[in-house]
């Protein structure tokens, strides 16, 4: 009989959202899961960790034909756990993370906890994808992205991730208009333009809450907002690696870091050059 791959669950949402559930009955289809979660919302933690508070780790009720677990801690820290205390000499074959209430395409990966948790996997040397759906409301029904996240995981489970790197997987919110397919894309250039708005409590102390829009300015037709925009599930791969390698150059020719050292004449970079230009 073949042995059945070993699949761990997390997300940011909480141990409770449907989200998650909807992501373990797709992974109970194709292989073990063992589910460790936070025990409450972290949405937009980003990357963060607990270093300074305790961390708590307990089994939860939320699944009853699972083994899972509930944190008190950030999507990083569910993985981080659950790689060095719950499944210690068991290394999964693959973390899948999600699925999120909202999307978590072009920047917003930045500051996901749906998306932390799979880098925190890659970074660990664990394939791994985030499953977010770009609606934000209370009743969302997921039914239309299960075929297609189980398509996507066993072609994972088949091919393989390359080491590093976590999918970023974002599904259209659903319509009457069926979704179109699958697009591998490249992030978006687009942000949030924040505005703070400045509020008085009862008793009369002000405090802020973050408002804003969101802004693409990529028109390119490869990207994932594009995908979206046209119905498509969209697929970005990310890494944790995020140096930016065409500038090494600059900053080594370009600029004197070493004052001991007098600049070439003549010396600037193709880059620099063209900056200037």
């Amino acid at each position: 009989m073949e042995k059945k791959p070993l699949i761990l669950v997390s997300n940011d949402d909480g141990i409770t959202a449907p989200g998650i559930h909807t992501l373990v009955k797709v992974m109970k289809r194709i292989g073990e899961v063992v589910v460790v979660a936070p025990d409450g919302p972290q949405s937009g933690m980003g990357h963060a960790i607990t270093i300074g508070n305790t961390l708590r780790l307990d089994r939860s009720l939320a699944f009853t034909d699972v083994e899972s677990y509930e944190c008190s801690g950030t999507p990083a820290d569910c993985v981080k756990l659950a790689k060095h205390h719950v499944l210690r000499d068991r290394k999964p074959d693959l973390v899948v993370s999600g699925i999120n209430h909202g999307s978590n395409s072009s920047i917003s990966v930045l500051y996901s906890g749906t998306m932390s948790a799979a880098i925190e996997a890659a970074i660990e040397g664990l394939p791994a994808i985030g499953f977010s759906l770009c609606d934000y409301g209370h009743d969302i029904d997921f039914s239309h992205t299960e075929q297609y996240v189980e398509l996507i995981t066993r072609q994972a489970l088949e091919f393989g991730i390359p080491a590093g790197v976590a999918l970023n997987v974002n599904f259209p919110k659903k319509s009457e208009q069926e979704i179109a397919g699958i697009k591998v894309c490249r992030q978006a250039r687009a942000k949030w333009e924040e505005e703070f708005d400045e509020r008085l409590d009862p008793r009369g102390r002000s405090y802020f809450w973050l408002t804003g829009n969101f802004v693409n300015f990529d028109k390119g037709d490869d990207t994932d907002e594009a995908a979206l925009a046209q119905n498509y599930v969209s697929v970005v791969p990310c890494q944790f690696d995020m140096t930016a390698n065409h500038v090494i150059s600059v900053l080594n020719n370009d600029w004197n870091l070493n004052p001991n050292v007098k600049p070439t004449i003549g010396s600037k970079s193709k880059e620099g050059a063209e900056a200037e230009g």
